[in-house]
């Protein structure tokens, strides 16, 4: 399986090639030359599988050539060995044909262990085989960073570091970052926002001597192989609900796009998914997209729900880039000019396109508060994140915008614990931590800090990385 950016001037290159490079050359994504495609048949065919077998089946579609089924079946099978559920991705039922996707039962107890876990082991079989180290570094609006320093803490072929928005994450949050004391992590707290911080680590990526100096990668959702992982929840909810005999519709808490993009893959390589819903807070620049037609860059405004506290959603590039017919010159053009104005419009006929699959909507703190404590009612404690997306299911159902008898899987991206005060405020009793994490918040800190620009970060890592 090949590799192009979604700027046209990076590509093709292979699956480990890409996993190592993270961020295009040229400033873009990568994404596959091609979809692979299931048949009916074979999406029917996993319904009797494990996790581990329907992620290996899905994922080595993407590595073909690189990683057969086996072996991907094995990683998978050992990336998800120590989840706290057998089902590793549960799906639980709600009302009204609402149905919650539990992706919290990972070690640090938000969904994007599913993808980190698996990340660290391709890092460790691709730097093996290429007898090459790496600094991995990225940016965090709170999760992003947990997961991949716990994946990838103490790991010899690998330093990482996470710029997190000083002051805008939960507490758990950061405890779950800066309580991380192993060799090559660090936790690196930033004044700014989370667009100041993946702002830094683009331009990092650019500065193409820095970049080959240190063997720079990417574990953020920029980073393609972020996504292989979380294509196979949508396959396993589906299945559970009668796929491919029946389509679902997903409402996924969106902030920086790379999870619902996953969804959208999920649907080109055969999903029968009939709608994917945006579900936005109060920073709504994918809402507005939706209904407008034009991508508009406001200010960040902090809210309830702060890992979708973001206005430059770096994985929509790679939707752009399918909109536009995967037109490189193009997007690269838009790109540019947004960076520039904040600002793009696209023509009518990629937006009924968007819109053939896409809906979204908002939803502000009060409306979060009242989500948690009506599905708290309903037996169902959801951290404000996750309420935001079944708030959205709810409404796409009443308004008719999922069609009557089609199930709605609300995508639970985080343990309530993780945003205690949010939780709090609506139910009254604040969510324990489960065991594991039981003592989380007395665990000593260990952080760096620095300044909103990437001069400041590149001088740290120069200065901090492991030798070779």
């Amino acid at each position: 399986m090949d590799y192009i950016s979604t700027r046209g001037q990076d590509g093709p290159l292979g699956y480990e090639e890409a996993l190592l490079s993270g961020l295009a050359r040229d400033g873009g994504l990568y994404l596959p030359v091609t979809y692979p495609a299931f048949t009916h048949d074979e999406i029917a065919a996993m319904a009797g599988m494990s996790y581990a077998e329907i992620a290996g089946r899905i994922m080595a579609r993407f590595t073909d050539g690189e990683i057969d089924e086996a072996e991907m079946t094995a990683m998978a099978a050992d990336a998800y060995a120590g989840f706290t559920d057998p089902e590793v991705a549960p799906l639980k039922p709600l009302s009204g044909d609402i149905h919650v996707l539990e992706l919290f039962h990972g070690p640090t107890i938000a969904f994007k262990d599913y993808a980190m876990q698996f990340l660290s082991r391709a890092f460790d079989r691709a730097l093996r085989s290429a007898g090459r180290q790496a600094v991995i570094l990225g940016a965090t609006s709170g999760d992003t960073g947990s997961a991949a320093l716990e994946a990838f803490q103490g790991r010899d072929a690998v330093d990482i570091f996470i710029l997190f928005p000083d002051g805008r994450v939960s507490p758990v949050q950061q405890r779950q970052m800066t309580s991380v004391d192993a060799p090559g992590a660090h936790a690196v707290a930033v004044g700014g926002d989370f667009d100041d911080c993946q702002a830094i680590v683009k331009s990092l990526f650019n500065d193409h001597a820095f970049r080959d100096k240190v063997n720079l990668s990417a574990v953020n959702s920029i980073n393609w192989a972020r996504l292989m992982p979380q294509i196979v929840y949508y396959f396993t909810a589906a299945l559970a609900l009668g796929a491919p005999d029946r389509s679902v519709a997903f409402s996924v808490p969106t902030g920086n796009f790379g999870n619902v993009f996953a969804g959208y893959v999920a649907s080109r390589m055969g999903l029968p998914i009939e709608r994917l819903i945006v579900a936005s807070n109060r920073n709504d620049i994918l809402t507005r997209f939706f209904e407008q037609g034009a991508m508009q860059r406001e200010t960040v405004t902090p809210s309830l729900s702060p890992s979708m506290d973001i206005q430059v959603s770096s994985n929509f590039e790679r939707l752009l880039f399918e909109l536009l017919d995967r037109d490189g010159a193009r997007v690269a053009k838009i790109m540019k000019d947004f960076a520039e104005t904040g600002r793009f419009e696209l023509p009518a006929a990629a937006m009924q396109a968007a819109r053939g699959l896409f809906s979204a909507y908002r939803l502000d703190d009060e409306g979060t508060v009242a989500e948690i404590a009506a599905s708290t009612g309903e037996g169902m404690t959801l951290d404000p994140h996750s309420a935001v997306g079944v708030s959205a299911a709810r409404r796409a159902i009443a308004d008719g915008t999922v069609a009557a008898g089609v199930p709605v899987v609300a995508l639970a991206c985080a343990h309530p614990a993780k945003f205690q005060d949010a939780v709090t405020k609506a139910t009254g009793t604040e969510p324990p931590l489960p065991p594991h994490l039981a003592d989380l918040m007395q665990r000593p800190e260990k952080m760096q800090t620095a300044a909103a620009n990437p001069d400041a970060v590149r001088e740290m890592v120069l200065t901090m990385r492991r030798p070779a």
